[in-house]
């Protein structure tokens, strides 16, 4: 029995040696904590080391099939240490610090995306694909981001210039500064922020203050109908002029690389408005 026996261990330990082993996932685990890194992984094809992402995460459709792990604010630590990540892509702006220390706590590479600038979201992309091993499509993706956007900054660059009031939700009235991205979208459409000059990224105004800038064109981010909600004020230069305008949220709000069709968007708008005052939309 003893001869057996140890013979039975040699087998089995050869066996197990030399039985073909299932290869290793390559690369990171990776979670999302924001809507908009969930579009940049995916555009700087890391889709298939995503393991989980935020609540809202809807693009591409693929996102929606994802583990959830909460919002920014709220995360669920049980579930994103069961999923075992490696990297957690954070919204550098965007998430709160103590979100981000506490991934950090748990042995969680985290990694800051800025997203302040339009340039930010091509860098963003090249980031993203060092990460993930995907340099290549990364490359090709901010490559064409970048295109995009040189080429309506040439087109735009010699508009007459708009005034422009962002309306990013109504209850209360809500509106970006000029650091904001939007507002780098609004001006390289030829346009100028009313409150351009404002430090805050994002903050509430009061409705007499909006008044007092006289803006030529309203555009709104929020979900209700912005000319229902100015069509009382129709001695201002936009309602008057027929120039207030409802963008979708996700193509202008959330600096993903689709910001671009979001912008081109804008651009046309200002055109429109252009036309609408009687000026001249091209040099």
């Amino acid at each position: 029995m003893g001869r057996l026996s140890g013979l039975a261990v040699l087998l089995a330990a050869c066996l197990a040696a030399c039985t073909p082993q299932a290869p290793q996932q390559k690369g990171e685990r990776i979670i999302s904590v924001a809507p908009n890194l969930t579009e940049l992984l995916y555009a700087a094809g890391a889709a298939d080391q995503l393991v989980a992402v935020s609540e809202y995460s809807d693009y591409p459709e693929a996102a929606k099939a994802l583990p959830r792990i909460g919002d920014a604010f709220r995360l669920d630590y049980e579930r994103i240490v069961a999923l075992a990540p490696t990297v957690a892509v954070i919204w550098e702006s965007g998430t709160p610090p103590e979100v981000q220390k506490r991934l950090e706590g748990l042995g969680i590479r985290v990694v800051g995306i800025p997203t302040t600038r339009l340039d930010d979201i091509a860098v963003g992309l090249e980031t993203l694909g060092r990460i993930a091993g995907t340099e290549e499509v990364a490359a090709a993706a901010a490559a064409g981001f970048r295109a995009e956007i040189a080429r309506l900054r040439t087109e735009y660059r010699e508009r007459p210039n708009l005034r422009v009031f962002v309306q990013v939700d109504d209850a209360p009235l809500f509106t970006v500064g000029g650091g904001h991205l939007i507002t780098e979208i609004v001006e390289m459409c030829g346009g100028s922020n009313v409150f351009a000059d404002a430090t805050a990224l994002a903050f509430p105004v009061d409705l007499e203050s909006v008044l007092v800038r006289a803006p030529q064109v309203i555009l709104s981010t929020d979900d209700g109908d912005p000319v229902e909600y100015w069509a009382r004020f129709g001695g201002l230069a936009a309602v008057a002029s027929g120039s207030v305008y409802h963008a979708p949220a996700d193509l202008l709000a959330r600096p993903s690389p689709r910001i671009s069709e979001g912008a081109a968007e804008v651009c046309s708008e200002l055109d429109d408005a252009r036309r609408r005052a009687g000026l001249s939309p091209a040099p």
